[in-house]
């Protein structure tokens, strides 16, 4: 199938409460732009070089999330132009978006990332890091970021079960940030090999690639 057939088959089997973000990493731009012509507004990539090239060259009005693991000395090459940053690992990372959000009047709307998987090679916060966090007078201070929810990614296994375990707990966090933050809404979990279990379980926004725009090489 076509991208645009994709997408359109992804779409009518997403709630309307879920948003699609197409994760177009390592894609061409005429990939980008098939997926643009056929509605969709809202991409994700995982490099930062690679995000600013590609906004550079193609239409103004798409979103981009950057949903890779986010290094600080790169935040200022997308300041400008990026709509939601989901990786947000550590206070640290959070400052520098902060910095350079101020340095050009803006407000930049965040995700904290969640460490759910087994596998150590994910990124994230764990539970007792995330109230650290906001319940700090730092965090209070920073007044050019927005925090909008949390994201996570669960191990890669077959075991759905153990997915499901996962997605959940990063729900009950969410559900717990909700309590302590206003404007709490995005919950970002799932992708294409798990999306539909992270939607059952009470994902907002999934971040699909592959099903979309075919295996990267």
């Amino acid at each position: 199938m076509s991208i645009k057939e994709n997408i359109q088959e992804i779409r009518s089997n997403l709630p309307e409460h879920v948003t699609l973000v197409a994760v177009s990493k390592t894609k061409p731009e005429t990939d980008l732009q098939e997926a643009y012509d056929a509605g969709q507004r809202i991409l994700g990539e995982n490099k930062v070089q690679e995000m600013a090239d590609k906004w550079k060259n193609l239409p103004k009005d798409i979103e981009w999330h950057m949903i890779g693991h986010l290094q600080r000395n790169k935040v200022k090459y997308m300041i400008d132009f990026v709509s939601l940053i989901h990786g947000v690992d550590s206070f640290r990372l959070l400052k520098e978006i902060n910095k350079r959000a101020k340095k050009v009047d803006k407000k930049v709307d965040c995700l904290l990332q969640i460490h759910i998987a087994e596998e150590d090679s994910k990124f994230g916060l764990d539970k007792a890091e995330l109230l650290e966090i906001i319940d700090s007078e730092a965090f209070s201070n920073l007044k050019n970021v927005n925090i909008k929810g949390l994201m996570g990614m669960a191990t890669f296994t077959d075991d759905e079960n153990q997915v499901r375990r996962e997605f959940k707990h990063l729900k009950s966090l969410f559900d717990e940030l909700q309590g302590k933050l206003t404007d709490i809404h995005i919950l970002s979990m799932g992708m294409s090999g798990d999306y539909q279990i992270a939607i059952e379980e009470g994902s907002t926004m999934v971040r699909i690639g592959s099903s979309i725009f075919g295996a990267r090489k």
